[in-house]
């Protein structure tokens, strides 16, 4: 009897695994508790796979022998529970697609940096010209990839909620970047609970396999693992792993040392990111030389410190995808002149106490671009000697255009979700974009 396997989510995942799953044998149906979109229902059609849409008919679902779930579904949920109950196992798209490829894979997660590393260790790997798939949490489809063909090499981004759904997935190398309080609503409010999915990149790793690490975060170095471990570290020398020392980062691999000092993306993080993928790209024997060159020409991901403009001398920088405080005190970090700060959205309770320092030292004006901005008021009243807000986007950036003067940067840096005024942090980064673009 042919196994019978249920998509939950109709997304890029959840659709490229149903397309998967059909081109494998299995009996396929897909249910969205949303609306499909006329594209994605356009793929399934085409493919012969049933499905539904604003709904899930449990007498659908609970006959499955095997659910491919999307990581945007709590565990928590009745459904999932449901399913739990009657021991049908739940699986992510990852897990699923892992199981089709005999690439070698390279596995990124942490709460910031992610997107960055991804894309540049797929960058450093092309231009080395290997046969290279970029997918996971960025790029394309993981799944819908693999029905099309396989690769030499996968650099997947993976979220905690992706890694919360493998059980045999495993990466040929692992990098564990940070570990910082966010999603926390879905871990019941405990960091703990989140490291540990984090932690699941190299829980079914082998001796044979690496894990590429951040040495400066205690958590994460305490972390133990059958893999090879590589520390990376900003602020101490390491003998076999990366470091940054006098402008240089440095390589120790197998008693081969690289550096480098011109790199195309800037700030700290980006130093520390830029040494993950050096780091993962040296292991996978990829020469110093072309390693140098594809530091230098390569172009960072959209909507993640983006530079758009410079309008009469005031540099415009779109940082959309910074959806949490960590993720913003890296962007301010990163400034090198005076700051007029976009900031505000749905805020997931986010404590800007982390963020006073830094703001004192570079901000000089706020806007404050939300539905509810009270929580960004108190932290920064009196550290700043302007703080205006702005209903909409348009506004926001005519407000930020008359605040700044020659030699300044207005930065969106928002730490918050965008979902009170914007469909996604993607249309915020566009608007700002054409905002910017009317000046």
């Amino acid at each position: 009897m042919t196994k019978r396997i249920v998509v939950l989510g109709a997304g890029i995942s959840g659709v490229g695994a149903a397309v998967l799953a059909k081109q494998k044998g299995f009996d396929v149906f897909v249910s969205d508790k949303g609306t499909i979109t006329d594209e994605n229902k356009v793929v399934l059609l085409n493919n012969e796979i049933k499905w539904e849409e604003q709904k899930h008919t449990p007498a659908y679902i609970l006959n499955a022998d095997e659910v491919i779930k999307s990581p945007g579904i709590p565990d928590g949920v009745t459904l999932i529970q449901q399913l739990i109950t009657k021991e049908i196992p739940v699986i992510s798209e990852v897990e699923f697609a892992f199981r089709y490829t005999k690439a070698k894979i390279a596995a990124i997660t942490g709460s910031n940096g992610k997107t960055t590393t991804t894309l540049l260790l797929g960058h450093l790997l092309k231009s080395a010209g290997y046969d290279v798939l970029i997918a996971g949490n960025v790029g394309v489809g993981f799944a819908l990839s693999i029905a099309e063909r396989d690769y030499d090499y996968i650099v997947l981004e993976l979220s905690s909620f992706q890694l919360d759904g493998i059980q045999k997935f495993r990466s040929d190398v692992g990098i564990l970047l940070n570990i910082t309080a966010d999603h926390l609503d879905r871990y019941n409010n405990k960091l703990e609970n989140y490291a540990s999915s984090k932690f699941r990149i190299t829980e079914n790793q082998t001796t044979e396999d690496v894990l590429i690490y951040n040495a400066d975060d205690a958590m994460i170095e305490a972390l133990t693992t059958k893999a090879r471990k590589l520390p990376i570290s900003l602020k101490t020398k390491q003998t076999e792993g990366g470091f940054y020392n006098n402008n240089e980062i440095i390589i120790n691999l197998n008693n081969n040392t690289m550096t480098m000092q011109e790199l195309a993306l800037q700030g700290k993080h980006n130093i520390f990111n830029s040494m993950a993928a050096a780091m993962a790209a040296r292991v996978f024997e990829v020469k110093d030389t072309v390693i140098r060159q594809a530091m230098i020409d390569f172009q960072n991901v959209e909507h993640r410190l983006e530079y758009i403009l410079t309008v009469h001398g005031i540099d415009f920088i779109n940082d959309s995808k910074a959806t949490n405080i960590n993720a913003c005190w890296y962007a301010l970090e990163s400034m090198t002149k005076k700051v007029v700060w976009i900031v505000g959205g749905v805020d997931k309770g986010n404590d800007y106490t982390e963020l006073v320092n830094m703001v004192d030292e570079k901000v000089k004006a706020i806007i404050c671009l939300g539905e509810n901005n009270q929580n960004i008021i108190n932290s920064f009243r009196g550290k700043v000697d302007t703080i205006v807000q702005a209903s909409n986007m348009q506004e926001a950036v005519k407000q930020s255009y008359a605040l700044a003067d020659k030699k300044d940067v207005v930065l969106l840096s928002p730490a918050c979700a965008s979902f009170d005024l914007f469909a996604n942090y993607e249309d915020r980064g566009f608007q700002f974009k054409q905002s910017v673009r009317k000046l």
